[in-house]
């Protein structure tokens, strides 16, 4: 290190009799080679980290509800909000036999075909929520139209609502439809995070849970049809559209969603 001052100092001092310069005018030149040095260098991490987070969109910025609005709508309902860097959906909870609904919204900037979605969330005791994909808009629900995996508190919600949920309505089902299973499936407990990953092409989609995949299936596949029309998805328009919006359910609980990213495929 002393080799590295010295070697410095004898070369600036050559530097400084060669171009006349005086000590201070030395000092400045090389505050400012130093400066532009530090700036190359943040540069230069600021693009590794890019890089290393290549090809993902981040849905939520941590800061605002920028790109989310409602559903059939043109802004954000006032019960979601972004708070301590999570998207949050504020309400008082109420039982399965008096949901009333109506605040799900969308991401609105783009819509997704093939796509690797990753996100973190959390629910109270008894919560219900859910994410929906390929999502179109003009429909008075958007269960109507688009697959969702479910969120639930698997054991919570049959106290609260004095009902016991099958397993296709289980947290990591493509609800009504596929269910995740059940031996494989960590489900963190009510008030921690938990972390989803949907995984969807034209030949597999994956529902995975805490970095488990926990179920998948064949898209527009003969057992994909038979389950659709086995009455439990009684919507003709269901799963109609392979390229769509990526929306959030509100089903009259709280719910906490963070890094909400998504990748093209």
């Amino acid at each position: 290190m002393n080799f590295i001052i010295n070697w410095h100092k004898n070369f600036s001092e050559k530097k400084r009799k060669l171009y006349k310069l005086n000590h201070y005018q030395v000092y400045w030149i090389s505050w400012f080679k130093g400066l532009i040095f530090g700036l190359l260098i943040s540069l230069l991490i600021s693009c590794s980290n890019k890089n290393d987070d290549s090809g993902w969109t981040y849905l939520f910025d941590g800061k605002s509800t920028y790109g989310w609005r409602a559903y059939n709508g043109t802004e954000i309902p006032n019960k979601w909000t972004a708070q301590d860097g999570n998207l949050t959906f504020e309400t008082k909870f109420r039982t399965q036999e008096d949901w009333t609904g109506g605040n799900d919204i969308i991401y609105y900037l783009d819509e997704f075909d093939n796509f690797e979605l990753s996100l973190e969330w959390k629910l109270p005791e008894g919560g219900n929520s859910g994410i929906f994909y390929h999502l179109k808009e003009g429909y008075s629900a958007p269960y109507l139209v688009a697959p969702e995996y479910q969120i639930i508190d698997d054991f919570g919600w049959g106290k609260k609502n004095n009902a016991e949920l099958e397993d296709w309505q289980k947290t990591g089902a493509d609800y009504a439809m596929y269910s995740a299973d059940e031996q494989t499936k960590e489900l963190n407990p009510p008030g921690q995070w938990n972390k989803t990953k949907i995984k969807y092409t034209e030949n597999k989609v994956e529902h995975w849970l805490n970095d488990k995949l926990i179920l998948s299936y064949v898209p527009y596949s003969e057992e994909w049809y038979k389950k659709k029309n086995s009455g439990r998805v009684n919507y003709p328009d269901y799963g109609k559209y392979k390229k769509g919006y990526i929306g959030l359910q509100d089903h009259d609980s709280q719910i906490w969603f963070r890094n909400i990213k998504i990748k093209k495929l």
